[in-house]
């Protein structure tokens, strides 16, 4: 039996689009988590894990309630900066990377190399969890499984309350099943990508 990860990104929160980084859910971010509960219904759901911030606390509420299962908090999913700047990685992404500290850099990379560790161990086979987290931390966990060049997690970006399914099946690498899978949201509930999106 495999070991299945399902990563989500928070709900929409309250003056997100101010450029507030934390804050209660929204109604829409709400609605999304709701649904998003309800598309995972039908799954038991062994484990739970969020981020400490309210949007991710919030959004884990809401998805434990509907799925009878107690979410923990984890340091190791709060967003983070894991890489920096690379030879190779195209110059539009250098203002980005030029705007953060060797040291938040430095803290990022250990952080993630301790959440992969703790979230991807073997031994839990058959199981299948849930990490209530943010964008960095789901584009970094894809970009490991992928194998692709560190500065690429900047290039995945994920919806709010989208789904992100990691799996691993006995004597094999982990594989990436889906990314960004928002089937349970209409177009007008879908936020979180850096550019309107309504496919």
């Amino acid at each position: 039996m495999p070991h299945t990860l399902i990563l989500v990104r928070h709900g929409a929160h309250v003056d997100a689009e101010h450029g507030v980084q934390d804050g209660p859910l929204s109604a829409r971010g709400k609605q999304q988590a709701e649904l998003l509960a309800r598309r995972l219904a039908g799954l038991k759901i062994d484990s739970m894990w969020h981020s400490p911030l309210q949007q991710t606390w919030d959004t884990a509420t809401i998805l434990g309630k509907n799925l009878g299962v107690e979410s923990q908090p984890s340091a190791l999913l709060l967003p983070c900066v894991p890489s920096g700047a690379e030879a190779g990685m195209p110059k539009a992404y250098e203002p980005f990377f030029g705007s953060v500290t060797d040291e938040e850099v430095d803290a990022g990379r250990a952080q993630m190399d301790d959440a992969i560790t703790e979230f991807m161990a073997r031994g839990r086979a058959g199981k299948v969890d849930i990490l209530v987290t943010h964008n960095a931390v789901i584009a970094w966990f894809v970009r490991s499984v992928l194998g692709a060049d560190e500065w690429k997690w900047v290039t995945l970006n994920q919806n709010h309350c989208g789904l992100t399914v990691l799996q691993q099946k006995s004597g094999r690498p982990w594989t990436l099943v889906s990314h960004n899978d928002v089937g349970h949201l209409s177009v007008d509930l879908r936020s979180g990508l850096p550019e309107p999106y309504s496919l």
